[in-house]
């Protein structure tokens, strides 16, 4: 009876065993590990067992040494920015002075001979011999205008003669010489004015001394005419 007793407490062990471990492997998550012909992807046991297995943390001592370095960094890098010369801008270049002349607006000229108001005359910068005559009454009617140049440009401080024929050069007029007169001596021959008197002194200086009178000839604005009237007061 006692032998009996025995079993039937070990049975009764046993069985609470079994049932205890039941219990604990329905709670459990069941691992199964697939193989190729089992018809299951064999991943898919690959992928829930490393998503069993458990994750190392990352230590706190190597967190808070890379924060560090980082702020390091970034301390460095704001103080070099903010440290860091400003371009220079380039020195203004220097203005050049400008050199404007001006002409005067107006000029004094003195026209004699036969007109009303011989004398002093004010007339525009840029006036012509014409101009000079009207401003001091025009011409006397029948006075002989032939050896004066209406349309020259007069200068500041100019003599104009109206009707005064030229004195003869062989009595008071020595020759001008062609390759040494000024331009304003140039300038002093009748129907020569100051534009024409400068190209003779270009032609000069580009082509060397004149070697015949004739050769006036092929400066602008000296025509047969006026050549034949300068035959008598020029000279080489």
């Amino acid at each position: 009876m006692f032998e009996n007793r025995s079993e039937t407490a070990t049975a009764r062990l046993q069985a609470l065993i079994a049932k205890s471990q039941g219990k604990h492997r329905a709670r459990e998550e069941p691992l199964v590990v697939f193989t190729s012909s089992s018809g299951v992807d064999p991943q898919g046991g690959l992928r829930a067992l490393l998503h069993r297995l458990p994750v190392a943390p990352v230590p706190r001592r190597r967190m808070i040494f890379v924060g560090l370095a980082l702020g390091v960094l970034l301390a460095i890098a704001l103080s070099l920015w903010w440290e860091r010369p400003e371009p220079e801008a380039p020195p203004p270049l220097p203005m050049a002075a400008a050199e404007v002349t001006r002409l005067p607006e107006e000029i004094v000229v003195n026209v004699v001979g036969a007109v009303p108001r011989p004398g002093l005359v004010t007339v525009p910068s840029g006036a012509r011999v014409a101009d000079a005559v009207m401003a001091a009454g025009g011409a006397h009617p029948g006075t002989d205008l032939q050896g004066l140049n209406l349309a020259r440009k007069v200068a500041d401080g100019e003599q104009i003669a109206v009707g005064i024929p030229p004195q003869h050069p062989d009595t008071t007029v020595e020759p001008v010489n062609l390759n040494t007169a000024t331009k304003e001596q140039l300038d002093q021959l009748p129907g020569v004015g100051p534009v024409t008197a400068q190209r003779i002194v270009e032609r000069r200086l580009k082509r060397g001394p004149f070697t015949s009178i004739d050769q006036l000839g092929e400066i602008e604005g000296i025509g047969d005419a006026k050549l034949a009237k300068l035959g008598d007061l020029v000279r080489l």
